[in-house]
């Protein structure tokens, strides 16, 4: 009996096409793939399969998926669900976002993200599944790589200050547990930069980086803050023996040599510490300024040694106090909310004549104003004092020649202003300073700059330059606080000055103490033999007046004279003494 197979033929050969055509497509893919059947026996790999599981099609095929496709969880290192299984067991796609790590016939591992899909008949039957796997290894690695470049100094391989404050957080919030804060800032680590260049630089702190990571402990947490600073979080420590460690670590950088290219540096470290009692009580804000503060303080104690914070530590609440008016400074300058104030400074022998005045600062915030007792250390410190001394000679140089603009002709009093020691240092200040007082055109004797007895000394040439190419522009210029220092009469013929402002300490109990009475009649009378005039501060009674006119001090101010007034109020009239 012959039959007609022609039909059968066409469709077993397109069905062939078809299969050829998917395991060609599947072998192309560029992501691993592997089929199994009803039972999850292995039916196919393609080549990217081969690669990472370590099997050949002719090897794998017929056998368990789970022998060929094994995962691991990354996290507990536990054997993980297979994700073929799973979707012969449920019939339903499989997508799993975690990576996991893929065992392979070596044994070596991969970290892999896979997806799995049933494959099913005509009739809607699970007859295996396909399951599709990525090598994320690299990604892995990448990632890796990118947080710990995050997380990490580039220089010296310790945790940075972004996660040497994130972890301290996390401590912070433990519901328990005593830790040691410590902040560590390199002495004389300048003088190498600045000696050998930032190569030699680097090296040191790649250097130290590795001496303190012997000194600490392992479950202590070390990091570079940034520049010279360092910074350990004593883990679960009495403050006691954070302590020990903190003076080991000081005495193993004091003992220190660095050598460059045939010179040798030796380094001190300033080490400030702090308790840390965890539970939510602490934040990382109070810390980290705790920590700080307890470093400045060993900086300023003498540098090379270890402070331990308390919280009624007057140093540390002073130092505390600057660094809160450091924004609100920078806040006023640029907001423009300084404002100019003057006190009268009047003859002694005749109190009504006031031609000299003294211009002083206050700074307006929310309403108040704030004499610069308050601010102006910190304005020091933190490197704020040049602004303030710009703005302060701008806006009176200013004022001054709308004043005589306006007035024209007539009596001309004289107005002092002062200049700070910051601003004498910097050259760029001190050409711009001539350039002003140039544009200004004021009659001359005008404008007294008022420079300290210390600054003067310490910028001996500096000033005394400043001082002579002022004086040719018409200004006049006084040394304030005079007799403060130890040579204030070695160094008095070196200065051109018009006037000598004495100390207000000597000027205080001038009426009671014999010793101050004689320093300011010392000072008087060197001053008038060099052709001075002299200026007492801080006279506050008329005995302390009637004082000053018996040793012939020119001038005095303070309140028995006049108190400070804002400066858009005066007018021509001068003010009584009261």
């Amino acid at each position: 009996m012959v039959r007609d197979i022609t039909d059968r033929k066409r469709v077993e050969e397109q069905l062939n096409r078809e299969r050829e055509l998917a395991q060609v497509t599947l072998a192309s893919i560029g992501d691993g793939v592997i089929t199994t059947d009803e039972s999850g026996l292995v039916t196919f790999l393609n080549a990217e399969a081969e690669r990472l599981t370590g099997w050949t099609l002719e090897a794998a095929k017929g056998l368990p998926v789970g022998q060929i496709y094994s995962l691991i969880d990354e996290a507990s290192n536990r054997q993980a669900d297979n994700t073929a299984r799973q979707v012969l067991a449920s019939g339903k796609p499989v997508v799993c976002l975690d990576t996991r790590l893929l065992v392979a016939r070596d044994g070596s591992q991969r970290a892999v993200q896979d997806s799995a899909a049933p494959i099913r008949s005509r009739s809607g039957y699970t007859v295996g599944a396909v399951v599709i796997f990525q090598d994320k290894t690299q990604t892995r690695e990448l990632t890796r790589k990118l947080n710990y470049q995050a997380s990490h100094d580039a220089l010296t391989g310790l945790v940075n200050r972004r996660e040497f404050e994130h972890r301290l957080q996390m401590m912070l919030l433990q519901p328990s547990g005593i830790h040691v804060l410590c902040y560590l800032d390199l002495d004389q680590f300048k003088i190498v930069n600045d000696t050998c260049g930032h190569m030699a630089g680097d090296e040191l702190l790649r250097q130290l980086s590795t001496m303190l990571r012997e000194q600490v402990r392992n479950i202590d947490l070390l990091a570079r803050l940034g520049g010279d600073e360092f910074g350990i979080v004593f883990c679960n420590c009495k403050l006691a023996d954070a302590k020990r460690i903190a003076e080991s670590i000081r005495e193993a950088i004091d003992d220190f040599r660095f050598s460059w290219k045939g010179r040798t540096f030796s380094l001190g470290v300033s080490v400030g510490l702090v308790e840390l009692d965890c539970g939510g009580s602490v934040t990382l804000g109070d810390a980290l300024g705790a920590a700080d503060a307890a470093c400045y303080a060993a900086k300023e104690a003498g540098r090379n040694r270890v402070h331990v914070y308390q919280p009624d530590d007057r140093q540390l609440l002073d130092r505390h106090g600057e660094l809160q008016w450091v924004p609100r400074l920078q806040a006023a300058l640029d907001q423009d909310r300084l404002r100019l104030y003057a006190q009268s400074i009047a003859s002694v022998a005749d109190p009504t004549s006031i031609h000299h005045h003294e211009i002083l600062v206050r700074l307006e915030e929310n309403g108040r104003l704030y004499a610069p007792g308050s601010f102006m250390p910190s304005a020091e410190r933190y490197n704020l004092i040049g602004r303030i001394d710009r703005w302060v000679v701008r806006n009176t140089l200013a004022w001054l020649s709308d004043r005589y603009r306006c007035k024209g002709s007539g009596a001309i009093d004289t107005w002092s202003v002062n200049l700070s020691g910051a601003s004498l240092s910097d050259e760029r200040f001190c050409e711009e300073l001539l350039l002003w007082v140039e544009q200004a055109s004021l009659p001359p004797g005008t404008i007294c700059f008022e420079i300290t007895e210390s600054t003067a000394i310490a910028q001996l040439s500096t000033a005394t330059l400043l001082i002579r190419r002022l004086r040719q522009r018409g200004c006049r210029f006084a040394l304030d606080d005079f007799g403060a220092g130890l040579s204030s009469f070695a160094y008095l013929r070196q200065l051109p000055v018009e006037y000598l402002k004495i100390d207000g300490a000597f000027i205080k109990d001038i009426d009671t103490d014999p010793i101050n009475r004689a320093m300011v009649e010392a000072i008087n009378t060197v001053g008038h033999t060099m052709g001075l005039k002299t200026i007492a501060e801080f006279v506050e009674t008329p005995a302390t007046m009637a004082q000053l006119s018996r040793l012939g001090i020119d001038l005095a101010q303070g309140y028995l004279i006049d108190r400070p007034q804002p400066l858009e109020t005066l007018s021509d009239v001068r003010v009584m003494p009261r």
